[in-house]
């Protein structure tokens, strides 16, 4: 063993590649003609019946459609007001004067037009003459309206059907062709569904029977088109025992089975059988047409599936001789092409190491391997491109957060702020002057602490509730400040100084510029999916709707001519730090206020110092 695998070892790439190759398609391919020679058959049968179960699905349904039309055409014609004034209530008038009434033209005319729309080849309605009114009802046969529908009873005594109506008493029945007469399938239709009726005439119960016709054709063409095996058959048998219809009336007397027999195997089984019939295998399925309880019968013999499954393997066969001929010429060349440019993708690869890589020259081809070399020259070039990227990020992130700090210390807060707190300590207002003087301690410790480039929320939320309570302090408490933000997210990190410059704008550009110079100023937040969303909104003056596009870029200006700078530093330190997704988002309304989201990506560890520091040098 150790002698075959270092043999293998010790051969070249080429004939490796040549030797795994036509293992690949020889060993799966063996396997499988073994195993598809011991099933074919079985293969053959299951995929026939399958399909035949396909189609016999799609069969029965059609002969069910096809039935049930039959039925809605009877069940029209008993809902007529003649069939209703003749077969459901007594008879108090004469047939005669019944022939020539307004309902018996209408119900004349609604028979011919149901045998020109429908399946329906004829409708014949068959009556028992009382010998009383023998004249009369001869008289209402052949009126003009009726002559071509209702027949006297004494015609159809003879048939089958009616043999099997006085014998039964049945109140339906679906006829096949022997049922009828031969005047009536030479004349009607060869096949018809018939119902019993009554007359009360005199105080006596006449029989009479309405006689649907249509042709067996369809449910033959039906069957037909079911098949697709050579020498098989589908035929429909009633409950009867009796032929309804077939695709082939001789292969249905040769396959012919028992009703009973039918109805035990269907009901053990909701596929095909094997059964054995005249000394030969078929296969037999059973479909139920539930409305007249008939059954539709597919035999699959086995002969022409045997023939099938042998002309299966010797294609099977002749396909794996030219596959495997080819796959030995396949290998051979393909593993001769693919070995040499390897080899240039290999050599070109080592210089990495002494070396920034450089790209190879675009290959001809664009197979798998020049798939290799295009990939391989496009992460060189993404590689020195990430790097001039980083340098320039780095660099674009300690400008843009140094200006917005630089922004954000807003002088003139720090100027007005002193003015206050001389002016109450003139005034000797000295507790207030105490309180001035700690908050804005507070304020400028929590502004130039440089030994994080982070902060938490809680924090950024302690800091602009000092601003707003020095600014209250100048304005006579004119600004309301509501903070709404969930403890949960109160420890989550944010860049410093992210929420003041937006507060600051409400304060001076919002609410200051309302007639009352006063309003309230609401922080919340809340999560969405991994970020975290703060919300910033005040009742002021609100922004014009041509200003408020150019707010985050630096260039707009606010009502009182102000710039809108640490707006744009801010929310462009945001996008450098997180990505292009993040930052701020403004909607306003003029003179109902403003609403700012600040959106950034939820962290409790925070970012690292390289990210966020914005010492200059």
């Amino acid at each position: 063993m150790r002698t075959i695998k270092q043999w293998y070892q010790d051969l070249n790439l080429q004939s490796k590649f040549t030797l795994v190759l036509l293992v690949i398609v020889a060993i799966p391919a063996i396997a499988i003609i073994f195993f598809f020679y011991g099933n074919a058959y079985d293969m053959v049968v299951s995929y026939t019946i399958r399909q035949e179960q396909d189609r016999a699905a799609q069969t029965a349904p059609l002969i069910e459609e096809s039935l049930q039309k039959i039925l809605d055409v009877s069940t029209e014609i008993s809902s007529l007001d003649f069939y209703q004034t003749l077969f459901k209530n007594a008879i108090t008038d004469s047939f005669s004067d019944l022939a020539e009434s307004e309902d018996a033209a209408d119900f004349s005319d609604r028979i011919r037009q149901l045998t020109q729309d429908t399946p329906v080849t004829n409708v014949k309605i068959y009556m028992e003459v009382p010998k009383e009114a023998s004249a009369d009802v001869d008289a209402f046969l052949n009126s003009d309206h009726l002559k071509d529908t209702f027949l006297s009873l004494e015609q159809a005594k003879g048939t089958y059907w009616y043999g099997i109506f006085r014998g039964t008493r049945a109140a339906q029945l679906f006829c096949p062709s022997f049922y009828l007469g031969a005047q009536e399938k030479k004349a009607y239709g060869d096949q018809a569904y018939i119902t019993h009726a009554s007359v009360i005439y005199d105080s006596g119960t006449y029989d009479a029977y309405i006689a649907v016709y249509y042709s067996g054709y369809d449910f033959n063409q039906i069957l037909s088109e079911n098949l697709t095996l050579d020498g098989s058959v589908s035929y429909i048998m009633n409950e009867r025992n009796n032929l309804v219809s077939a695709s082939s009336d001789s292969l249905a007397g040769i396959y012919w089975l028992d009703y009973d027999k039918i109805m035990e195997s269907y009901m053990s089984s909701n596929s095909y059988v094997e059964q054995e019939i005249l000394g030969k295998t078929v296969y037999v399925g059973f479909y139920r047409i539930r409305q007249p309880g008939w059954f539709m019968v597919t035999v699959l013999p086995s002969q022409p599936l045997i023939t099938q499954s042998n002309i299966l393997v010797l294609q099977f066969l002749a396909i794996y001789i030219a596959v495997l001929a080819l796959a030995f010429f396949l290998a051979s060349t393909l593993s001769k092409s693919i070995t040499g440019r390897i080899s240039s993708v290999i050599s070109q690869m080592r210089t990495v190491r002494h070396g920034p890589p450089v790209p190879m020259d675009s290959p001809d081809a664009h197979d798998e391997i020049g798939d290799l070399i295009d990939t391989y020259n496009y992460m060189t070039r993404k590689m020195n491109q990430l790097m001039e990227k980083q340098a320039q990020a780095a660099e674009d992130l300690r400008i843009a957060e140094f200006n917005s700090l630089q922004a954000q210390i807003n002088p003139h807060f720090l100027y007005n702020t002193m003015d206050m707190i001389n002016w109450m300590a003139h005034q000797g207002r000295t507790s207030e002057v105490c309180n001035a003087v700690q908050s804005l301690s507070r304020f400028y410790k929590l502004t130039l602490s440089r030994k994080k480039g982070i902060s938490t929320i809680a924090k950024e939320e302690e800091h602009v509730s000092i601003y707003v309570h020095l600014q209250n302090m100048r304005y006579h408490d004119s600004i309301s400040f509501i903070s709404d933000i969930p403890d949960e997210l109160m420890e989550y990190q944010i860049p410093k100084l992210t929420l003041q410059p937006v507060v600051e704008n409400a304060v001076l550009h919002g609410i200051l510029e309302t007639p009352t110079k006063s309003g309230t100023i609401v922080l919340t937040g809340w999560m969405e999916d991994k970020d975290v969303v703060l919300l910033i909104s005040d009742d002021g003056v609100g922004i014009a709707p041509d200003k408020l596009p150019v707010i985050l870029s630096g260039e707009g200006t606010s009502v009182s001519g102000g710039t809108n700078i640490a707006i744009y530093n801010t929310h462009r330190r945001l996008q450098v730090l997180y990505g292009d997704q993040y930052g701020l988002s403004y909607s306003s309304k003029l003179g109902s206020g403003t609403e700012v989201q600040i959106r950034f990506p939820a962290k409790r560890d925070g970012i690292s110092e390289k990210q966020i520091n914005t010492e200059t040098k």
